[in-house]
């Protein structure tokens, strides 16, 4: 194992949720260098399958890459002490307006850690209640269209490219994953 170890901090810029901040690393020779770091609250991306094994998506406005994702229910940790499923279970609502029966996490990850320490929950929602409206919170969900798409056409979108969210993809590959396990374990 490496000795790096961050030696000093400066906070350069704070804007909502984000703060960026230039770090002083240090190695165990003692060279130190610069890395800028993007801190973020963290993440949770949820999956809905319905009963049929189609999944809800969601098509939104993503300021960063100028341009709509399909993508699944996603938001950031931002109430402070809301543990990740809770954020998935309201993030589900908000956006797809629906209630999920049962969560299974299926993986965490850290999104781009070369500049940022954001960190995402991936959950499969199972049991899914419709509600009798979504709650958007903002004007990119308020204008986001719902798709429900066969969980068995996941591969293809992929390969079409029109499935390009990290997190989404990996969700949905885990949950096609824990599905065939369920099949197997049934038979």
């Amino acid at each position: 194992m490496t000795g790096f170890r961050v030696v000093d901090t400066t906070t350069r810029a704070r804007s909502a949720f984000l703060e960026l901040v230039e770090a002083t690393v240090e190695s165990d020779d003692g060279q130190t260098f610069t890395r800028t770091i993007v801190r973020h609250p963290g993440a949770v991306t949820v999956v809905p399958v319905t009963n049929d094994q189609d999944v809800l998506l969601v098509r939104q406005y993503r300021a960063a890459v100028g341009h709509e994702i399909l993508e699944a229910p996603a938001g950031k940790r931002d109430v402070d002490g809301e543990p990740p499923e809770l954020t998935g279970r309201r993030e589900l609502e908000e956006e797809v307006a629906h209630r999920a029966g049962r969560m299974v996490l299926l993986a965490e990850a850290y999104t781009s850690p070369g500049f940022s320490d954001e960190y995402a929950h991936i959950y499969a929602a199972f049991d899914l209640t419709p509600l009798d409206h979504a709650h958007a919170a903002t004007a990119e969900e308020a204008a986001m269209s719902i798709e429900r798409v066969p969980l068995g056409c996941v591969d293809d979108l992929i390969a079409r490219r029109e499935l390009v969210d990290a997190t989404t993809i990996i969700g949905l590959l885990l949950t096609q994953q824990l599905l065939a396990g369920s099949k197997e374990s049934s038979a």
